[in-house]
């Protein structure tokens, strides 16, 4: 039984916690900690038979009979919880990103190499049901030779301005899901970007130095081209679809429903919208990636999703960043650390 503490409690937190408590026999939640610990969330970990609830996560780092930490708490804390959990030998799953800077997700890699433990990324889409049959599918030659990758990837509505403010902009917050994403459908890292961007939709945004309207062209290194669109807000749903055409076929992914029902009448043909937001789009997702955490501890194997891949993506968002602010394509490699 891998006994775990959880680090911070707000959404994405609570999320894992249940899915830990609901679905995963080989792990059990001792503690929780959150710096706005209240007894509200005091009750609902009561109710989850969770007795240990703290607002300082230093004592869930103190406790050696915790295996593991999930870091939930906010982006800024990321990393240098990530370096406290390594030195008191916990197995560490963090979500993304480990820290804004690559300096700082050097220190956590570097820390790592003096220890034998787990560290696992938090991008959960590697464990959508769709884009793993797309991934799988080209990994085997279903469709020859991958040569055009296209993500789309939009939001239902905008963050909130305060959100946006630390939230390290569009590329390193939103769009860092589908750099991993592109890199993990073709087996390849990225070689070059360019980045087109605007404020099309929440001048709000902009005033806070981000965009809310993207498309991202790249050269993998494999050789496929790939293009991704992004967009805060379409009123439709959450979408969220993908394509892999190749030497000798095409994978198309669509987006979840509540069902697959369509009314066709002399108006015409309707039928539902897209899933509204990730917790519903990606629930499944989630509770695999934990479970895929939990396996590599109990049974000593690799990480699906490790320290170096979400070292990649950050590089990735940085150099889309500096292509949009320099107006031309950015080299990966021109991005110094």
């Amino acid at each position: 039984m891998v006994k775990i503490g959880i680090i911070g409690i707000g959404r994405i937190g609570k999320i894992h916690t249940e899915n830990i408590c609901y679905n995963i026999p080989k792990a059990e939640v001792t503690a929780i900690a959150d710096i706005n610990m209240t007894d509200k969330v005091i009750k609902w970990a009561d109710g989850l038979g969770i007795n240990r609830c703290y607002k300082d996560y230093r004592k869930i780092l103190e406790d050696k009979d915790i295996d593991a930490v999930l870091i939930c708490s906010s982006t800024n804390t990321h990393a240098p919880i990530s370096l406290e959990a390594i030195k008191a030998s916990k197995h560490v799953f963090c979500e993304k990103p480990i820290d804004l800077e690559v300096h700082k997700i050097m220190e956590v890699i570097n820390a790592l190499e003096e220890k034998n433990l787990k560290y696992q990324v938090g991008f959960n889409r590697r464990f959508d049901h769709n884009f793993k049959a797309v991934r799988e599918a080209v990994s085997n030659g279903k469709i020859g030779d991958p040569h055009i990758l296209k993500i789309t990837s939009r939001d239902p509505a905008p963050p909130s301005i305060d959100y946006v403010k630390v939230s390290g902009g569009l590329f390193l917050d939103m769009t860092i899901h589908d750099f991993d994403m592109a890199r993990y459908l073709v087996n390849s890292d990225v070689e070059e970007l360019y980045v087109q961007g605007d404020v099309l939709i929440d001048e709000e945004i902009g005033k806070a130095g981000d965009v809310d309207t993207a498309l991202i062209s790249m050269k993998m290194e494999n050789g496929t081209l790939a293009v991704i669109d992004n967009s805060r807000k379409a009123v439709y749903g959450y979408d969220q679809r993908a394509e892999v055409f190749g030497s000798s076929g095409m994978l198309t992914t669509s987006n979840d429903k509540q069902s697959t029902a369509m009314l066709s009448n002399e108006q015409g043909v309707l039928s539902e919208k897209p899933l509204y937001f990730f917790l519903e789009r990606y629930m499944d997702s989630f509770r695999e990636e934990m479970g895929c955490f939990i396996n590599a501890i109990v049974n000593d194997e690799p990480v699906p999703v490790g320290v170096y891949d979400g070292l990649k993506s950050v590089i990735i968002g940085m150099a889309a960043k500096k292509s949009l602010e320099e107006g031309r394509p950015v080299k990966i490699s021109e991005i110094k650390f």
